[in-house]
């Protein structure tokens, strides 16, 4: 190896001066909580007001995941045109959330309740569990 090469390197990965240990990179740790008080005191900046009343909250994806908030933390500044968001957020799939869900989708969405649609049939959809569950209804009266 050559030596000039390798002094470079040895010096690069010294942290401190000399008689420190050698470390590949400094890491620096962060709380969550450091972030969340940067991000509180710029919503205050913005003088962003809290919205009660707000039960939940679904952000639509274009491929058809739901990012749901139950019971979120509303804050808007509509001068600054800013909404904030913060709770326990869940990634589920949009037919696990398919009958609440209906009135809240738009134009863009139908195209991903399209697939849906046409999926579920092959999947043995509403119909087939139906006519399964009369069957052995049938079959229970039979035996009476």
């Amino acid at each position: 190896m050559n030596q000039e090469k390798l002094a470079k390197l040895q010096a690069q990965v010294r942290i401190g001066g000399k008689g420190t240990a050698r470390r590949k990179k400094k890491v620096v740790h962060r709380t969550a909580t450091a972030d969340d008080k940067k991000l509180q005191s710029s919503l205050k900046k913005l003088a962003v007001n809290n919205i009660a009343g707000i039960e939940e909250v679904n952000m639509i994806k274009d491929d058809g995941t739901v990012i749901h908030f139950n019971n979120p933390k509303v804050q808007a500044s509509l001068s600054a045109n800013t909404f904030a968001i913060t709770g326990h957020a869940e990634t589920k799939q949009l037919t696990e959330m398919l009958p609440g869900i209906l009135s809240q989708l738009g134009a863009d969405s139908l195209t991903s309740l399209r697939k849906i649609a046409e999926q579920f049939p092959r999947q043995g959809g509403y119909r087939t569990r139906l006519q399964k569950k009369k069957k052995k209804e049938n079959d229970w009266l039979n035996l009476l």
